[in-house]
């Protein structure tokens, strides 16, 4: 399993170590990885953790049966490419978890997320509030298998959520 974005481990708690044999957690901010090291371990998984940026991912094609990906997409530089390389190193009919904040369907609520992206993005690591993620997720060659969308509670151009699973055609 190939996780994008791994970023201090949050995600680890939630993986069932009975059936997750290994996880490579990719994310080019270095300084998180001790402590994405330290929720692996006391999360009993196996995760190796690589310090790089999806957008070419060091693996050679079809070796994950399932690559995750939370929360990172909005600041990937590259996103098409980074899904490319995602779409690339899944196995035949492998798949994408996705849990994302992007663009929303209301007018009104998409000019204020293009009006804030500018400023938001170079606060907040370069978090872009205005990518449509399942749009980004199909042009990368993947099948939509499910997708939910809606809004968390709070300030709504921060809380519109694609959830969803992708599957790779080969």
């Amino acid at each position: 399993m190939l996780e994008i974005g791994i970023g201090t481990g949050l995600n680890l708690e939630y993986y069932d170590v009975t059936q997750v044999e290994r996880i490579i957690g990719l994310d080019p901010s270095l300084g998180m990885h001790r402590l994405a090291q330290s929720r692996a371990q006391r999360a009993g998984l196996n995760v190796e953790l690589v310090g790089l940026s999806a957008e070419q991912i060091p693996f050679p094609g079809q070796s994950f049966d399932t690559v995750v990906v939370t929360y990172s997409l909005c600041t990937i530089p590259d996103p098409v490419a980074a899904l490319k390389e995602m779409h690339r190193v899944l196995k035949r009919d492998g798949q994408l978890l996705f849990c994302e904040h992007g663009q929303a369907p209301d007018v009104t609520v998409r000019s204020w997320q293009d009006r804030m992206t500018p400023l938001w993005s170079r606060m907040v690591g370069g978090c872009c509030l205005n990518r449509h993620i399942s749009q980004l997720i199909q042009s990368a060659g993947f099948e939509m298998l499910e997708l939910k969308t809606f809004y968390l509670m709070g300030l709504r151009p921060l809380t519109y959520h694609y959830v969803g699973i992708a599957r790779a055609m080969h």
